[in-house]
């Protein structure tokens, strides 16, 4: 079988490289990049992953090739992110990066020669019934699967998640005992594998900054100053500089460039039950697709290793979700990542209206 593998240069994908050899594999290495040399922004640390990536490809006696996508990147990934930061919504890239990029454009461009390709997300894959589902990992911390619930039935089918059924710290422990050059390297927190890059940056990058007011929404006041509505998200407490909090965002004035915010940590309006969402898009197959009653099911409106009860019904053209408890932030632009009752199956998505 050929396998094509995804390195990021961390130690998660490392320690895919070396249960695939464990296993008899001797997958074909590929390294994505989607910064530029001269683009100090975008840039970032690719010259530190392609030096990790290249000490894994030697160690195992694999080839290595670099496949730029940086203006697949700039089209698809960075062109759906501002576009919905301007629009006041909460984007994800994310999801839409492993959407488009590592499991569309380098499957249309490389993958499509292998049988299967490999990467380091933590998340498994479960067969039933002579279908292929999309499942959580064994590691509810590190889970993975809400950004990879954009992903479709061919793709899903395609792919192999080596380190899905191991914690995280089985995963370092792996590395280091092997030797691998990754095994003390820091996990990535940036924007999808724009890993240093501080998200404020890259937003002001390309919409730049226009200051606003920031207004208590119960009272009307003005509390402060902000340097546009696209760095606020709804739900959000941090970096609003406001004393005597916690202060939380609650609403957005898009036309007025104002941001609305409220004080306490049981705040009434940043909590919400019900929410609804628009294109939702099913991996496997639409599994109530005969129902006309509320289904039960458990949920995540962001990357947590919680997830939420709640029960899900098809109503005017769109999905609505019920949650059994109240839950903050609700952000317009979200995903809504749907799974089974039993948190296994990720069923799908939709942007949250």
């Amino acid at each position: 079988m050929k396998i094509a593998a995804l390195l990021s240069g961390g130690v998660d994908s490392s320690v895919v490289v070396h249960l695939l050899k464990e296993q008899g594999y001797t997958p074909s290495l590929f390294y994505i990049k989607i910064g530029r040399d001269e683009d100090e922004l975008l840039n970032c640390s690719s010259e530190e992953d392609i030096e990790m990536a290249t000490l894994v490809a030697q160690k195992y006696g694999c080839n290595l090739e670099i496949i730029d996508l940086h203006k697949d990147y700039w089209e698809t990934v960075v062109a759906y992110t501002i576009s919905k930061v301007k629009e006041g919504l909460t984007p994800n890239p994310d999801v839409m990066c492993n959407k488009l990029i590592k499991f569309g454009i380098f499957e249309q461009k490389v993958g499509k020669d292998f049988d299967k390709t490999a990467t380091g997300h933590y998340a498994t894959i479960t067969e039933k019934d002579g279908k292929t589902y999309l499942s959580t990992a064994k590691d509810p911390i590190k889970d993975q699967t809400d950004f990879l619930a954009q992903i479709d039935y061919l793709q899903v089918s395609k792919l192999m998640f080596p380190i899905g059924h191991l914690m995280k710290s089985e995963v370092r422990s792996i590395a280091h005992k092997t030797g691998l050059p990754s095994a003390k390297r820091q996990d990535s927190q940036g924007i999808c594998f724009l890993g240093k890059i501080n998200y404020n940056d890259f937003i002001r990058r390309y919409l730049g900054e226009k200051e606003g007011p920031i207004v208590e929404w119960e009272t009307g006041k003005i509390l402060g100053k902000h340097k546009g509505y696209w760095f606020h998200t709804i739900g959000q407490r941090k970096g609003l500089g406001l004393s005597g909090g916690p202060w939380y965002v609650v609403k957005k004035d898009i036309a007025a460039n104002i941001i609305y915010v409220s004080c306490g940590y049981d705040v009434e309006t940043q909590y919400g039950n019900v929410f609804s969402m628009r294109n939702f898009h099913f991996i496997t197959e639409n599994p109530w697709q005969n129902e006309t009653k509320e289904t039960e099911i458990t949920f995540k409106i962001r990357h947590t290793p919680e997830f939420t009860k709640g029960k899900i019904l098809y109503s005017d053209n769109e999905w609505q979700v019920v949650s059994e408890k109240k839950i903050q932030g609700i952000a317009p632009g979200q995903f809504g990542v749907i799974y089974d009752k039993d948190s296994h199956i990720c069923i799908g998505s939709g942007e949250i209206n």
